[in-house]
């Protein structure tokens, strides 16, 4: 089996702040090979979009980052500048979250996609870059007329879908999409979706999805990692994430979704009390007991360690027992 094109381990990044050192991301491991999405879910203040910018090296400088984080076998955290400036854009590229903060408004759309393609690549007259440009626009589904438009004459499936046009302006073979479609209605959401899945698989590019949307990266992803209070709490096929989860978190991010049909997610929906705790007073033993209807005395001494179940891993102790009625935990 070949290396794969992105392989982080043993991730550790810390923020220093006015209140102490925050964890926001604690020893998490995640590989992405080509032609393969991965996502990675949670709520907001999981660690998801820390985790995303360290891929490219642009966490703050008030950041502590351990670990390693090897594209294509090469240690991003390590590598000297021009390497790392190499590195993105035409080997690794992001989609950033909100289309709208991230698109120069006096700028036409044209001229910032060509951008990426005038800094890495050498040689290619402006009539050669325009071309290149209505290319980006055709593939993502815009005419290509829409370059001379500014940010603010597009809707907004229409920013994200330049957005995806500059993230593939140098040809990439790896892409990090940091919730691309949030914001965006449904029928929206669904083509950006179709529109990332469809490159990727044609490209045969790897592609990390970033989004607290269960039911998006089980219909999009071919693997799940799920992360709560920084770290990874399962792994595994995203269909069985999704359908059948192991640990009690994914569970609840999953039941959090109503079913069609379902008459019981319809008069009863899910939900889970309370939120992630702060990173810089976690709770002793496993992070997520204070809000697991399951927890129990046995959660409490240790944080629980991520085990292998057949191609699958979990973070939680009591994974095969019984489930019984919840037992509420010691604060």
């Amino acid at each position: 089996m070949s290396d794969p094109l992105l392989a982080i381990r043993d991730l550790h990044v810390t923020y220093a702040t006015g209140e102490g050192a925050l964890p926001a991301v604690r020893g998490v491991d995640l590989t992405v090979a080509r032609g393969q999405i991965v996502g990675v879910a949670g709520e907001s203040g999981c660690g998801k979009s820390t985790l995303a910018s360290t891929v490219l090296r642009l966490q703050p400088t008030n950041a502590t980052v351990t670990g390693e984080v090897l594209f294509d076998g090469r240690d991003v955290l390590t590598m000297r500048w021009g390497d790392l400036r190499a590195v993105r854009w035409s080997g690794a590229s992001i989609v950033f979250q909100g289309a709208l903060h991230s698109l120069n408004p006096v700028h036409r759309i044209g001229a910032q996609i060509a951008e990426p393609i005038l800094v890495h690549t050498e040689g290619l007259g402006d009539e050669r870059i325009r071309s290149r440009v209505g290319e980006l626009l055709d593939q993502v589904g815009l005419d290509p007329a829409r370059a001379r438009a500014y940010p603010h004459q597009l809707s907004g499936g229409q920013k994200q879908r330049v957005m995806i046009a500059m993230a593939l302006a140098c040809d990439p073979e790896l892409v990090v999409a940091d919730e691309p479609t949030t914001a965006l209605d449904v029928m929206v959401q669904a083509q950006v979706l179709n529109v990332l899945s469809d490159l990727v698989r044609e490209r045969e590019v790897g592609m990390m999805m970033i989004s607290h949307d269960l039911s998006v990266l089980a219909d999009l992803c071919d693997r799940i990692t799920v992360m709560y209070a920084g770290r990874v709490v399962e792994e595994g096929p995203a269909k069985q994430i999704f359908s059948e989860p192991l640990h009690p978190y994914s569970g609840a991010l999953s039941a959090a979704f109503p079913r069609v049909g379902d008459p019981a997610a319809r008069f009863a929906p899910a939900g889970l009390p309370g939120d992630p705790p702060d990173a810089r007073n976690l709770p002793g033993g496993c992070s997520f007991a204070p809000r697991c209807p399951r927890a129990a005395e046995v959660c409490l001494p240790a944080e629980p360690e991520l085990m292998a179940y057949d191609d699958r891993a979990a973070a939680c102790v009591r994974i095969g027992d019984p489930v019984e009625e919840p037992q509420e935990a010691a604060s």
